[in-house]
């Protein structure tokens, strides 16, 4: 047999080919078999709308990897995938699309034509992120995909909110809550993101109304929204303020009287203690109001702009225009006492990036209480296991200190709430139908609800509505519960926590074993990503120069367990792509000596054969035992040490001699040789897919279309030993300590003359590994000697001593002359480092990334300062 190999991998001609050999095959797909243990993988839902990113890789490779193991572990995988309707994002998109293509905006076209609309868009681009998926490589199961705006999934979202409703769990209140003025609806907490910003503190005097002293002074961060004050509050425990108790203020700028209060939410130590009270524009301002049964007027319309609750003259204006014309009318009164700077968490709606506005709103709720009591159990009873385990403490906090669910949005994409009104008897109702008439009193004149679902009230129901629910189907019976979820960390309350008591609430049971957090990925200095800073990393682009198993290998093998961020950048990835260049030219030397190879078991091995196979066995149980722990770069480290050391560095390069040797000793190597490229394949698939395959598909074996389904090693059927392991270490040691000899005295070429020292029994090892010693280390007349020869230096390494003949290959006096040069240079500079990181100063004011390249460098230039030295003394004796 010989197999013709390209010189060099080319990603490019292989990856698309790859993977319509594996989509044809049908090789991803799943059906319940009861002969067989499922595993199942549910994917976190990427955004209709959205496009991949680095945490989208990193997050899809995990879950790639997961699947394809138990897959090649014979469990019947299914990885379910799917896409998310997005609500309000892609509302926003077809908003914008819309005005910039006919100058109108949803409002002008209504409800029902911009429904069509996004339909049409999703049809057109909705897919982008899906085939970027299958780009990555992804198995999962495509035949199964699912989005949430399905009609089968519409069912299940409205069997789930009409069970809620009838158990009691869903009102409409009023409570304070995110709002978008741009986009006219409420958003979770998630949606908003709290940027630290350059603000100011507004010290404002409100006057008594007796005109018994000068007034009392506020600070405030929000001086605009003074006229929905319906109080001012003092914490009753502050003694400067005991005499306050009882008065009334004038507002300033709208000529109302409101009156002073005590109560324990306000901070002593910020701004003067005395805090305005807000109570339709601010959550906490919301529950003293409550409390104190304070009035609430909403002075903001849906579109952030001031109503007809304000004066005429601040009408009209947004939040913002308002704050100005107020504190200019202040500062003229003589009521604006002072102003500070003052840096505070300034919210912004993270899909339109508008200033988000506190507002007393009524929206559906869904009570919290009684639902996250299984929910919390089954995480303390380890029912569901996060990992790590801390993000647990993190799920905890969140759920006994929960708020009711705001689930309405004012959006027109989504699943519409079904609640409808009759107008008749006022009659409210929910229907898992379209109702044709009010059940109450039989009139025909009903109406929906207008308000959306929030998105995460449908996804919560993701590992179940996906398999059928509410239907008691056998995929349902067969699949549910899954085995692992892996997502990121970010989404444990707004998700993880959701499908949790949801799954507990209509299947009684969890949905998942294990919750797998991911870190974030961050560049090499270890900033966030973000536009402004231009570090962003576009994983196709990635893709188009490294392949997809250098960027896939790459984040598995920095994806330490423990959710810890990830520093990527043009190093690493090119690390990646090296390692993916070393697997293809070692498999190619391998299939090229691979002719006429008979195929079996390998026979009469020899030590090194041995060896190599012992290490195998360790890094198959190494790697096996990694993944199912979900510590990925334990996994692929373990991998790449082995491939990179173990089999290229050594057994390959020993392996010449015997296939040049021809007959047994060429049958047997090969044998070896095969065996271990194989097994490497196999292990490393999960990781890197593409390049694995294509070699596979090369290799002489007679079984399987596809390494996706070949049977996962198992490390029994390498027996360890320990002999020849140890002789080896012997061996490695012994070619090191002459190559690291030489390297330092820099004779680079040519082959110099050595002898040895050593106990009698490693003698014989020498004597009979001579040849593989002479060729590894490159020198000649590798034998015994009682002393030191005359004209060479020493090498040591634990009981060995070997003695390599410099004479005429360098000058001793001038060599030890140039290491005491770079001694003095080596020390002055570790001196200049030293000193600078023991400036306080600069440690505390330079960039971290500069104070850690610095102690890098120090670490360094220690390293080589104690070459130098151990050199010199070698030298000299």
């Amino acid at each position: 047999m010989s197999v013709e190999m390209d010189k060099s991998y080319n990603p490019a001609s292989v990856e698309d080919r790859i993977y319509n050999l594996w989509i044809n095959g049908g090789w991803f797909h799943s059906e319940p078999d009861d002969n067989k243990e499922p595993f199942v993988v549910m994917m976190p839902l990427p955004n209709v709308t959205g496009i991949l990113h680095t945490g989208h890789a990193l997050n899809n490779g995990i879950q790639d990897l997961v699947i394809r193991f138990q897959r090649m572990r014979g469990k019947n995988a299914m990885w379910m995938p799917g896409e998310d309707h997005a609500g309000i994002a892609t509302q926003i998109v077809v908003d914008r699309d819309l005005y910039e293509k006919e100058g109108k905006s949803r409002f002008d076209i209504g409800r029902e034509a911009f429904s069509k609309r996004v339909w049409e868009w999703k049809e057109k681009h909705g897919d982008i992120i899906i085939n970027q998926l299958k780009k990555l490589g992804v198995s999962c199961d495509w035949d199964r995909f699912t989005f949430t705006m399905d009609e089968n999934y519409q069912v299940a979202v409205r069997e789930a909110f009409c069970h809620y409703f009838e158990k009691g769990y869903i009102y409409k209140g009023n409570r304070v809550i995110n709002w978008c003025p741009y986009c006219q609806t409420a958003i979770s907490d998630i949606e908003v993101e709290h940027e630290d910003s350059a603000g100011h503190l507004w010290h404002i005097k409100y006057p008594f109304k007796d005109g018994s002293d000068d007034g009392v002074v506020i600070a405030t961060t929000r001086p605009e929204t003074m006229l929905g004050d319906t109080a001012v509050a003092v914490n009753p425990s502050d003694e400067r303020y005991k005499h306050l108790k009882g008065k009334t203020v004038f507002l300033p700028v709208a000529c109302k009287e409101i009156p002073v209060i005590e109560d324990d939410y306000v901070d002593l130590e910020f701004g003067t203690g005395v805090v305005k009270i807000t109570p339709a524009h601010d959550p906490n301002d919301f529950e003293v109001g409550t409390r104190h049964e304070l009035p609430m007027p909403i002075i903001m319309g849906p579109d952030g702009k001031l109503n007809k609750k304000v004066p005429e003259r601040y009408q009209g204006l947004t939040m913002l225009e308002a704050r100005k014309k107020i504190v200019d009318e202040l500062e003229e009164k003589g009521l604006l006492v002072k102003i500070e700077d003052h840096k505070h968490a300034v919210g912004h709606h993270d899909k339109c990036k508008t200033r988000v506005e506190p507002l007393l709103s009524k929206q559906w709720f869904m009570r919290m209480d009684e639902l996250v009591k299984p929910a919390i159990q089954v995480v303390k009873d380890k029912k569901v296991q996060f990992i790590p385990e801390r993000w647990s403490k993190v799920y905890f906090d969140w759920m006994e200190n929960i708020q009711d669910w705001c689930l309405s949005r004012q959006s027109w994409w989504g699943h519409r709430i079904p609640i409808y009104y009759c107008d008749d008897c006022d009659e409210i109702f929910v229907s898992r139908d379209e109702p044709s008439a009010c059940p109450k009193c039989g009139s025909k004149s009903i109406r929906q609800e207008e308000d959306s679902l929030d998105t995460w009230f449908s996804s919560a129901l993701w590992p179940f509505a996906t398999l059928g629910w509410p239907e008691k189907t056998k995929d349902l019976e067969y699949y549910h519960p899954g085995n692992v979820l892996i997502t990121g960390y970010d989404i444990i309350f707004y998700w993880v926590a959701r499908m949790i008591f949801s799954s507990l609430e209509f299947m009684g049971d969890i949905p998942f074993k294990y919750a797998y957090m991911t870190g974030l990925i961050r560049d090499e200095q270890g900033r966030k990503m973000s536009k402004s800073l231009k570090n962003a990393i576009n994983p196709m682009e990635v893709i188009d120069k490294f392949g997809t198993d250098a960027m896939r290998f790459t984040l598995m093998f920095l994806s330490t367990q423990g959710g810890q961020d990830i520093k990527l950048g043009e190093t690493v990835l090119t690390e990646g792509r090296n390692f993916i260049n070393k697997l293809w030219n070692a498999s190619r030397f391998t299939l090229m000596n691979l002719e006429d190879m008979k195929p079996g078991k390998p026979e009469n091995l020899q030590f090194i054969d041995k060896w190599i196979l012992s290490k195998l066995g360790e890094t198959v149980k190494a790697v096996t035992d990694a993944f199912e722990e979900y510590d990925i770069a334990k996994g692929a480290r373990a991998i790449y040490d082995f491939f990179w050391t173990d089999f290229c560095d050594w057994y390959i390069e020993l392996s010449k001699m015997p296939i040049m040797n021809g007959g047994e000793e060429k049958t047997r190597t090969q044998q070896v040789l095969y065996l271990c490229l194989d097994t490497i394949l196999k292990i490393l698939h999960p990781i890197a897919p593409y390049v694995t395959e294509e070699i596979w598909q090369k290799l002489p074996h007679k079984t399987g279309d596809t390494i996706m389904i070949a049977d996962w090693p198992n490390h029994v059927d390498f027996v360890f030993d320990e002999e020849a392991t140890s002789e080896m270490v012997k061996v490695q040691s012994a070619i090191r300590a002459i190559r690291n000899l030489k390297a330092k005295l820099r004779i680079h070429q040519g082959i110099i003359g050595c002898k040895f020292n050593a106990p009698k029994e490693t003698v014989e090892l020498l004597n009979r590994e001579k040849q593989q010693i002479e060729k590894q280390a490159r020198v000649e007349g590798f034998e015994f000697a009682e002393n030191q020869p005359d004209g060479s230096v020493t090498a040591v390494s634990t009981d060995m001593k070997f003695y390599l003949d410099v004479a005429g290959k360098i000058d001793i006096a001038e060599e030890l002359k140039r290491i005491e040069t770079s001694k003095n240079k080596t020390e002055a500079e570790l001196q200049k480092i030293e000193k600078l990181l023991g400036n306080e100063g600069f440690v505390k004011s330079a960039p971290p990334a500069v104070v850690e390249k610095n102690k890098v460098k120090m670490e360094e230039l220690k390293s080589e300062l104690e070459n130098l030295r151990e050199l010199s003394d070698t030298l000299s004796n």
